[in-house]
């Protein structure tokens, strides 16, 4: 399958394309700044591009069968700067994906978004999403919105406190709204993210994960 990751040069992102091109992959990183991902492979192919601009993100849909959309600020100034950072880009990875019939989407969002609000502890309920990330919450809230309604093969992904452990191979992962364990690794994300976007299993789904 070929995959674009969009939002591919570090973090989940750059560990998603890892475990894609692990899976046998093709991929596509797509980033403001793509030769910060640390990787070479044959079937890598890096792109330089805006995940804020429809054009950028258009430029670089034609040719694949997945797309990931793990693109994140690493300030919150950038939220601060741009509001609806997750769901512009993502308005426009849909728009592009509709122009090319592609068709699957898998998107990292949070827990704590949506109904899985309902599964946070008094400490992130109150002081994480209702204070100290509130902007970018609310984002996730819009941009999980027009996936589900996009109506495209679409996958949320719900993970609860991100470390920069091992990939643990153990994670719990479930649509239905019951508690996780409150950590996960990026990498335990990244591989699920793969696993989203090559099987039926999870399609249409909000999915939470820990582990």
């Amino acid at each position: 399958m070929k995959i674009l990751v969009l939002g591919a040069s570090q973090g989940t992102g750059a560990l998603a394309v890892k475990a894609a091109l692990d899976r046998g992959h093709k991929v596509t990183a797509f980033a403001r700044h793509p030769d910060k991902l640390v990787l070479e492979h044959a079937d890598l192919v890096r792109v330089s591009g805006d995940f804020h601009s429809q054009e950028s993100v258009a430029k670089v849909m034609p040719g694949h069968e997945a797309v990931i959309v793990t693109a994140s600020s690493t300030t919150l100034k950038g939220f601060r700067d741009n509001p609806t950072y997750f769901s512009q880009g993502t308005a426009h990875a849909i728009a592009a994906m509709k122009a090319n019939a592609v068709k699957r989407l898998v998107v990292l969002s949070a827990m704590g978004v949506g109904e899985s609000r309902k599964l946070a502890n008094f400490f992130l309920d109150r002081l994480v999403i209702g204070f100290l990330l509130k902007a970018p919450f609310l984002d996730h809230e819009r941009q999980e919105k027009l996936v589900m309604e996009s109506g495209l093969d679409w996958v949320i992904a719900r993970p609860t406190r991100l470390t920069n452990g091992p990939a643990r191979k153990q994670s719990t992962k479930t649509p239905r709204l019951q508690k996780v364990p409150s950590a996960i690794s990026r990498a335990d994300v990244a591989d699920f993210l793969v696993e989203a976007a090559t099987v039926d299993t999870w399609l249409r789904q909000a999915v939470q994960l820990g582990g």
